[in-house]
């Protein structure tokens, strides 16, 4: 027999030599609990003990609480309303950029702020929303049958719709002389109306403050947001009758003629119009005879 035969049979006796683990009482020596047991069995028995507590633990880790406890874990609870902030702070910085766009073309319309040659069409309050390039305007087979029926209809139509036309009614802010009219080459982009100071000051239709405050330039100004995207300004006032957020009503009184701020020159109301963005001629709208 070779040595490595010997060797062999020399560990295979080794772990298959059989052991006796006994359990003795300490004062009568009496055997309680024997064991018969061999290096094979103990590692064996060691190794699938080992195995079961390692995939008991990741079991515990993966499905139950106790991994919060564990440092690089974070709790569950955690990650949910983290989660629910990152979608509200997403949610808080549009509402903020509204905000500021919104802010901006109202300083527009109290500077009068607009380039005749790049007028911007879109709306006062959406333009910024929707980036044409990002939209599909390749007209469906529906839409093209029902522009063909419209069309149809339009030729033998009698009677031209205007689809610009505002559908309210507007009523003179003031009673007083016309001294200045709309005129866009000179950025007037309003009318101006002579009256005696404190002279009440109406709204021109049932709309809602969206500014009432003092300015350097023009003094005390109200702003009013009506519907279809119409906006009505009275600058120069004497004093103003309501704050932002009121709801007025058509004829209600805002405010009272005055000669405030440093384009004034003398007592009188500089009525504009805006819609959609645009600025709008007054007199198109107004009879103030």
């Amino acid at each position: 027999m070779s040595k490595k035969q010997k060797k062999r049979k020399e560990i295979k006796r080794k772990l298959l030599h059989k052991y006796r683990l006994v359990i003795l009482n300490e004062s009568t020596f009496e055997e309680k609990i024997s064991f018969k047991l061999s290096r094979l069995n103990v590692f064996v028995t060691g190794t699938v003990l080992m195995l079961f507590l390692i995939g008991l633990t990741t079991l515990l880790i993966a499905f139950t609480p106790l991994r919060e406890y564990i440092p690089g874990y974070s709790s569950t609870q955690l990650k949910r309303q983290a989660t629910e902030l990152t979608y509200r702070t997403d949610s808080l910085v549009n509402v903020l950029n509204y905000t500021n766009k919104y802010l901006d073309n109202v300083r527009m319309v109290l500077r009068g702020d607009v380039d005749n040659n790049e007028l911007n069409r879109d709306s006062l309050f959406e333009q910024f929303k929707i980036d044409p390039s990002t939209v599909n305007l390749r007209p469906i087979r529906e839409d093209s049958i029902l522009r063909a029926q419209v069309a149809l209809e339009d030729k033998y139509n009698l009677f031209e719709r205007d689809v610009n036309d505002v559908n309210i009614m507007l009523f003179p802010p003031v009673s007083g002389t016309l001294s200045q009219g709309y005129d866009s080459e000179m950025k007037h982009y309003a009318v101006d109306i002579v009256a005696p100071i404190n002279t009440p000051v109406k709204a021109a239709t049932s709309g809602t403050v969206i500014f009432s405050e003092w300015t350097t330039e023009t003094g005390y100004v109200m702003i009013l947001e009506h519907a279809e995207g119409l906006l009505s300004v009275y600058k120069h006032n004497g004093s103003l009758n309501k704050v932002q957020g009121d709801l007025v009503r058509a004829g209600e009184v805002i405010a009272f003629v005055g000669n405030t701020g440093e384009l004034t020159t003398g007592p009188h109301l500089h009525f504009e119009l805006w819609r959609k963005g645009n600025p709008e001629n007054p007199l198109d709208y107004i009879d103030f005879k």
